[in-house]
Parts: structure tokens; C-alpha cells; sequence
């Protein structure tokens, strides 16, 4: 997969600018950057659970073992 050049950025951001305007960008964005927040939130909240439940089972391995 390819990643980004400059002038595909440029060209994103022009377009964006042509769709929603000058006014709109600074709305655009902070409805962006709060979804990004939200979904890192989650992402680290379901790594969390994960690691408390693998946690959890070699806790009761030990248990076993012992």
C-alpha cells in the first residue's frame, strides 16, 4: 500500500476547502478531532478488557498449578 505524497495531501485539502468552505474547516475539524478521541478511547478501553481478562486466566493457571 502506498502512503501519501504532497501533492495528494495539497489536492485533499483543496477539495476539501472547494466542499465546506473556509468557515466550515474550523467546525470540520474539531468534529474530526473529538472522533478521533473518541475512538482512540475505545480502542484503548477494549485493550485494557483484553489485557485484564489474559490477566485474569493465568492468574487462575497459577491457581491451578500451585
Amino acid at each position: 500500500m502506498m502512503g501519501l505524497g504532497p501533492w495528494e495531501i495539497g489536492l485533499i485539502i483543496l477539495v476539501v476547502i472547494i466542499l465546506f468552505g473556509g468557515k466550515k474547516l474550523p467546525e470540520l475539524a474539531r468534529g474530526l478531532g473529538l472522533g478521533l478521541r473518541e475512538f482512540n478511547k475505545a480502542t484503548r478501553e477494549i485493550k485494557d478488557e483484553v489485557k485484564s481478562a489474559t490477566d485474569d486466566v493465568d492468574d487462575n493457571e497459577k491457581e491451578k498449578k500451585e
